[in-house]
């Protein structure tokens, strides 16, 4: 039994990595698990998943090369269908396709789900499945009815492994949203006090 997440990513040539760099000890104790672990979307995993507006997938070409893609939506664009699924809506963009055109032949993607504002990061390895327009039974599990852009297709994606990483060197960044929430108290109490400035009877001159 496996840390999926490490069996996948620790390759022979890695680990020989690790023990020349003096971290494979640690890896190896996070690794010898009694059964397979992270693999299944705990609730954690899940809600951490669903409350993003953006991620960042990686595809490999035909030719070896490695290509990441942003992706973005509103807020729960991203769906946890299940303990072992995800998907999501592809909506429309500059319409270049190399993310699709890698998938169709190798459906392996590597995601990076990134929470800036708390340092937090998820990692995944999965397999992605193409969901076409004619398919409207798996597309309507993905759509956002008030998002107005164009869904040209949709993305299920198998879980293979995950794993949460670490904060170190995450530089922290605030969505246009999140500083209009922080900054909404302050915001407010300015006002009051501007009315209650208004509100004054205006002092005589004391020239």
């Amino acid at each position: 039994m496996s840390h999926r997440f490490a069996e996948i990513a620790f390759t022979p040539t890695v680990k020989k990595m690790q023990e020349q760099l003096g971290s494979r000890m640690s890896y190896a104790r996070m690794e010898d698990t009694p059964e397979s672990k992270n693999h299944l979307l705990s609730e954690a995993e899940a809600g951490f998943i669903v409350a993003r507006n953006s991620f960042y997938m990686a595809t490999v070409s035909e030719t070896g090369w490695p290509y990441i893609q942003h992706r973005g939506g509103p807020t729960g664009f991203v769906r946890a269908l299940d303990e072992a699924t995800i998907g999501f809506a592809d909506f429309r963009g500059n319409r270049q396709y190399v993310s699709v055109g890698n998938l169709m032949t190798d459906d392996r993607v590597s995601l990076f789900f990134m929470d800036y504002a708390n340092k937090t990061r998820l990692k995944l390895f999965g397999r992605a499945k193409i969901v076409g327009l004619d398919d409207q039974d798996s597309l309507s599990w993905l759509e956002m009815p008030d998002y107005r852009a164009r869904v040209e297709r949709g993305f299920l994606i198998k879980i293979e492994g995950f794993d949460w990483n670490c904060p170190q060197h995450i530089t922290e960044r605030f969505t246009l949203d999140e500083v209009r929430a922080m900054s909404s108290p302050l915001t407010s109490r300015i006002a009051e006090l501007e009315a209650e400035l208004t509100r004054r009877p205006a002092q005589p001159s004391t020239e």
